[in-house]
């Protein structure tokens, strides 16, 4: 894939996209600084330590959410850093909605009372789950963050991983997650084998199905990856064949899914089309030089 593809894509992330994520793109493509990522990820935090207002583009009340945590644990790992003071916040709050077996649900009740998406509105579940538990914890794994709340949520990932017997796109997500960060490599990947037919089961396998789905890149987005196992050479390079091919005329990728409000959109093709790239370029899909 062509500078000229990047070139596009930049184009349309300063066009689009949050200021969060206009740093995001600055930082992974053009040598950017980290310090303006974590300054206006501050803007999204709560005095309770969780962070909230609109983080997730489809949660827009001020209140902290779960889900809203494991972005800003995302954006975090990205760069690199993690500053105590600001994880021990994190995992405080993440105490104060943590259920008795160990797990967050993604959203809490308060959702309902906020603008957000009618799935999250809507949302009845409120128990503990392996999404995004697992994906916060395989996160805080994978920074050697040593905290009670971490130990206690890594009990209840493996006790939840135990009784599986179906899964969903997003928690297969957040699962593998886990299973790429946690230190219990033998374990981890004997319980990969186990679910494995779950998790292929909802994966899309043809490059070129459109709606809602999630595909192979979406699970395994880069070579070394633990979810790039379930899949064979032939189908990561027919689906990075493909991801290639839709990027649009403006630039961005677009959404795989209906959009609950117009604001929301150039939002979410912001943070699609950051992720789209980084996938092209660690598979080696992505000229990063510019002519």
């Amino acid at each position: 894939m062509s500078s000229d593809t990047l070139h596009a894509a930049e184009h349309f992330v300063m066009r689009n996209a949050r200021l969060i994520d206009r740093h995001r793109f600055a930082f992974h493509f053009q040598s950017g600084p980290a310090e303006p990522i974590r300054t206006v990820l501050d803007a999204y935090r709560n005095v309770d330590g969780g962070y909230g207002n609109g983080l997730d583009p489809d949660l827009r009340g001020h209140g902290s959410q779960p889900v809203a945590v494991e972005f800003a644990l995302r954006y975090l790992d990205e760069i690199g850093t993690m500053p105590q003071p600001l994880l021990n916040g994190i995992c405080t709050y993440l105490n104060t909605v943590t259920d008795d077996k160990g797990g967050v649900p993604c959203v809490l009740p308060s959702a309902r009372h906020t603008e957000a998406a009618p799935w999250w509105r809507e949302y009845t579940d409120f128990r503990g789950s392996l999404n995004p538990t697992a994906t916060i914890t395989g996160l805080l794994h994978k920074n050697h963050v040593s905290h009670p709340w971490r130990d206690h949520a890594t009990a209840f990932c493996w006790s939840q991983l135990a009784a599986m017997n179906w899964t969903t796109p997003s928690e297969a997500i957040a699962v593998c997650t886990f299973l790429q960060h946690v230190p219990e490599r033998t374990r981890a990947l004997r319980e990969l084998d186990r679910i494995a037919p779950m998790i292929t089961a909802v994966i899309e396998p043809d490059p070129t199905a459109t709606g809602h789905v999630r595909k192979p890149l979406d699970i395994a987005p880069h070579p070394d990856h633990i979810a790039t196992r379930l899949f064979t050479d032939s189908q990561i390079h027919a689906h990075l064949d493909a991801l290639q091919r839709t990027q649009q005329d403006d630039g961005g990728w677009p959404l795989t899914w209906d959009n609950w409000t117009e604001s929301t959109t150039p939002e979410w093709r912001g943070i699609v089309t950051l992720r789209r790239l980084l996938t092209l370029r660690a598979h080696g899909r992505l000229d990063t030089h510019r002519a």
